[in-house]
């Protein structure tokens, strides 16, 4: 816990003096009470049960001054409350490689079952973007509420060739920052096809003239929180805009990226129209950019992993830790020590303290 005012934290030093203003006004009574001529009948009036009740209300009393100084003081404190995360994009890889049946009944079945799911349990205020891609990537569900649609989307993913991971995460910038990202300037000329013969480039059209994107200033990663990007996928970039560097530009713009591995690191021997390949999980990028925008990694070999994953995101969006003032806290605190002071005082002895 920290401080706002913490110099206002000297005032908790008046707790010794009401205590021994307190002991002071116990002794005092006791001389008054030496002037009764028998002292086992003051005893007999007052009862041993009131020997430590009547000390109950003065403590609860005295918590209530020190919650009260501390209130004072504006204390923060680091509390779990509701997310106010607006929108998320998922971002899903629809490479051939998603065919590999490692994962039941296969990698591109059990995503699509576990980001319908996931869907399911965001709180309905929460808007859902999708963003599939492969050899290039694309929006195919614009950010909306309606999980009907969402759904509809990620059953009509098509497996393409390639996989182009960083530019998953600029086209899912684009949609999170609409008209501020110009995506031809971007991945003009970094898309090639591995498939093709010498990396056959699939987008060899010029950016549009002054389209290029604007310069942003940096804000600290990880400090916008209207939006996050939740990237999936089981392989590793072979065409398109550096993963590294889209991370960065996702950083520059506070984004979260939580990364998704799916398969296994060392891979597995797949076929697509004809070609043959081992694919492979790149971790140690995926964990790069999740630790440049400070976002999560995640690794899901299994399909029960990919389930247990998206619960693991759903509650990390949905809920957030964050520093808050809890000043009005202590005073409700404060409050109901008082009051509770003043009715054991009034229950037990007819009297107010």
């Amino acid at each position: 816990m920290s401080f706002l005012w913490p110099q206002l934290l000297w005032l908790l030093l008046l707790l010794p003096l009401l205590v021994l203003l307190y002991l002071w006004i116990l002794r005092r009574r006791r001389r008054v009470s030496l002037r009764y001529a028998s002292l086992s009948i003051v005893r007999e009036a007052m009862g041993t049960a009131t020997n430590w009740r009547r000390h109950v209300p003065p403590v609860l009393l005295l918590l209530a001054f020190a919650a009260l100084l501390l209130a004072a003081a504006r204390p923060m404190a680091t509390v779990t409350l509701p997310s106010t995360q607006q929108t998320i994009i998922l971002a899903m890889d629809v490479s051939g490689s998603m065919r590999a049946t490692d994962v039941e009944p296969n990698r591109l079945v059990a995503s699509q079952n576990a980001a319908k799911a996931f869907i399911k349990e965001l709180p309905r205020h929460v808007k859902v973007g999708i963003v599939a891609f492969a050899g290039s990537a694309q929006v195919v569900q614009p950010a909306t509420l309606n999980r009907e649609d969402l759904n509809t989307a990620i059953d009509k993913f098509q497996l393409q060739r390639a996989t182009a991971i960083g530019s998953a995460i600029v086209v899912a910038l684009s949609e999170i920052f609409p008209g501020q990202i110009d995506l031809a300037s971007v991945t003009w000329g970094r898309h090639s096809d591995p498939f093709g013969p010498r990396g056959r480039a699939i987008d060899q059209r010029p950016p549009a003239a002054g389209g290029a994107t604007p310069p942003v200033e940096p804000v600290p990663p990880g400090s916008y929180g209207s939006a996050a990007v939740i990237l999936l996928t089981d392989g590793q970039r072979t065409t398109g805009v550096d993963t590294l560097e889209a991370a960065q530009m996702a950083a520059d713009r506070g984004v979260r990226v939580y990364t998704v591995g799916v398969g296994t690191v060392d891979g597995e021997v797949i076929g697509f129209e004809g070609w043959s390949m081992r694919v492979r999980l790149d971790e140690d990028t995926l964990k790069e950019v999740a630790r440049t925008t400070r976002g999560e990694y995640f690794h899901a070999g299994t399909a029960e992993n990919l389930r247990q994953v998206y619960e693991s995101l759903s509650t990390r969006l949905t809920v957030e830790k964050r520093e808050t003032e809890v000043t009005a806290l202590l005073a409700l605190v404060a409050a109901v020590l008082v009051l509770l002071s003043a009715g054991l005082s009034l229950y037990w002895f007819n009297r107010v303290l």
